[in-house]
């Protein structure tokens, strides 16, 4: 999967291993190496949605249009689907399948 940062900051946060857990601790830099593992070694959000721990989901509200997946109790990676265009199913929905791009917006507790 071809992954992308919102910003400088937050890209030296999560590919620098002293960065990640200066920022976010031990236990949750740790999770959330891993599931950054599990973005890099994906070739499609599709296969992203067949690992149980990441639970992917599509949020809602005001994040319409971000996707998550889970790092640790109620924190989560959010990303925004940056293929050009977004891959659409017949009936409007996004075709996993074919989502080869992400840009990493957040990591959060946003509930």
């Amino acid at each position: 999967m071809e992954i992308t940062y919102k910003s400088n900051k937050l890209e030296k946060q999560l590919t620098d291993e002293k960065e990640i857990i200066k920022a976010y601790g031990k236990i949750r830099g740790r999770k959330l190496r891993k599931r950054l593992d599990d973005l890099y070694q994906s070739p499609t959000l599709a296969v992203v949605k067949l690992i149980p721990a990441a639970k992917l989901h599509p949020l809602i509200g005001d994040k319409l249009g971000e996707w998550a997946v889970y790092v640790v109790k109620n924190w989560r990676l959010c990303f925004e689907i940056t293929n050009s265009p977004i891959p659409q199913l017949e009936d409007g929905g996004i075709d996993l399948e074919q989502v080869t791009a992400i840009e990493i917006i957040s990591v959060e507790d946003y509930h």
